[in-house]
């Protein structure tokens, strides 16, 4: 074990030493993304590991850790750090812990504090946990990057971003089962021989959508497209909603998940319009203005790549998105997913994707504001849309989601009959 080292506040700290000897526990959320982001880090000196497991022991100690009022994400992401620091597969003396944090009211920002809690209570007050934030929130001496990092994080999000989105049009309809798979095993291992390169950003962007679209398709038999959206560790991990995609994919179904991007941009403008509305000191908004610039940036990059394949749908962008929630909702809603979540509904069915699936978590009061409390007026002005909201909780049984799950496939299907008749 590492000498600990402690702040003011009488939090441990990661050290450069423990740098050099411990392993770093990560909880997986967007599966491309964080293999990206694990390697990153694991070039950059870091001994990471991601995991991986789903079995529901990870509930049981979840509601051990922490109170079972807390929100099941962070219940889950606790329990599965739980579950991985008693498998005996670690050296107690030598591991730590990473997580992410938004900084923002929603309780996701305090997820760290219940975790260390939880850790106390078990004795292991001597392991550090690590925040992974963009805004300076709790730095650790340890955990720093190389400036020229910085810029392969960047890459991750963008890269990820378009292979996912590619990945999930392309699936359903390969004529070789396993090709889009193994076509994103083979970008993930280039990109990272590139280090992330953002140097030829639109020509490696555009490279990616022309090998996805190369892949051998059959469309003649149109799929169910069903668009998931919600909190976002719900939206994204298997562990949260219970293999969601998969679930989809066995039923024959195409599956549309917004990107991270667009919440990364979300984070960005929410500030902006704080510093409209409340009068917040401007060096936060230009931060805030930075940010959403960056990503804009790339997100048209993206776009951009993925219209030159015609064969592929096109998402729209951050700012299509925002026009079209605020016919329903003030952007000043920023709580959570705040008034993103009600936008990717409307997005999903402006493309044309009406059949949605809206994940909400036990304990996430603004997601249910902004996701299941508008869907009574989404579909008020969009009375085609098929949407069904599926609460995930450790009481919520799994077979009674995926009836409710079947049942609106049913009906998305026997409006598909419909329309051929």
């Amino acid at each position: 074990m590492a000498n600990l080292t402690y702040d003011k506040t009488g939090r441990l700290l990661f050290t450069e030493e423990m740098r050099r000897e411990y392993t770093i526990l990560a909880p997986n959320m967007l599966p491309i993304h964080m293999t990206f982001l694990v390697e990153v880090m694991r070039q950059t000196g870091f001994k990471v590991d991601l995991l991986t497991s789903t079995n529901h022991e990870i509930v049981n100690l979840g509601l051990q850790s922490v109170h079972n009022d807390t929100c099941y994400p962070a219940l889950l992401v606790i329990g599965q750090m739980m579950e991985a620091l008693e498998s005996g597969r670690y050296d107690l003396g030598k591991v730590a812990l990473i997580i992410t944090q938004t900084g923002g009211g929603c309780r996701a920002s305090n997820y760290i504090h219940l975790l260390r809690k939880a850790l106390k209570k078990r004795g292991w007050a001597h392991i550090p946990v690590i925040s992974f934030n963009l805004a300076g929130m709790e730095k650790n001496p340890g955990f720093k990057f190389p400036v020229l990092t910085y810029l392969e994080l960047l890459g991750i999000i963008v890269y990820a971003d378009l292979i996912m989105n590619l990945a999930n049009q392309a699936r359903p309809y390969e004529i070789h089962k396993g090709e889009t798979d193994a076509l994103v095993e083979t970008w993930t291992k280039r990109l990272l021989d590139m280090k992330m390169s953002l140097r030829h950003l639109r020509r490696t962007l555009v490279a990616i959508a022309e090998d996805f679209a190369s892949i051998p398709m059959d469309r003649s038999a149109p799929k169910i497209t069903v668009g998931v959206v919600g909190e976002i560790y719900i939206k994204y991990a298997a562990l949260g909603n219970n293999n969601l995609e998969r679930l989809l994919a066995d039923e024959g179904c195409e599956v549309v998940v917004p990107g991270l991007l667009d919440f990364l941009i979300f984070m960005g403008d929410h500030h902006l319009v704080d510093t409209r509305r409340y009068l917040i000191k401007f060096k936060k908004g230009f931060v805030s203005l930075l940010i959403k610039l960056v990503f804009s940036f790339f997100q048209k990059r993206l776009i951009g790549a993925i219209k030159t394949q015609p064969v592929f749908r096109v998402p729209a962008d951050f700012a299509t998105i925002k026009r079209l929630a605020s016919a329903y909702v003030s952007d000043g809603n920023k709580m959570g997913e705040g008034w993103l979540l009600t936008g990717e509904m409307l997005e999903l069915i402006h493309a044309g994707i009406g059949n949605i699936i809206c994940t909400q978590p036990f304990g996430c009061l603004p997601n249910h504001i902004v996701g299941k409390g508008m869907i009574r007026a989404i579909r008020g002005g969009h009375p085609e849309a098929n949407i069904v909201a599926i609460d995930y909780d450790p009481g919520a049984t799994r077979t009674n989601q995926e009836n409710r799950i079947k049942l609106m496939l049913a009906v998305a299907r026997e409006k598909t009959k419909n329309k051929q008749i």
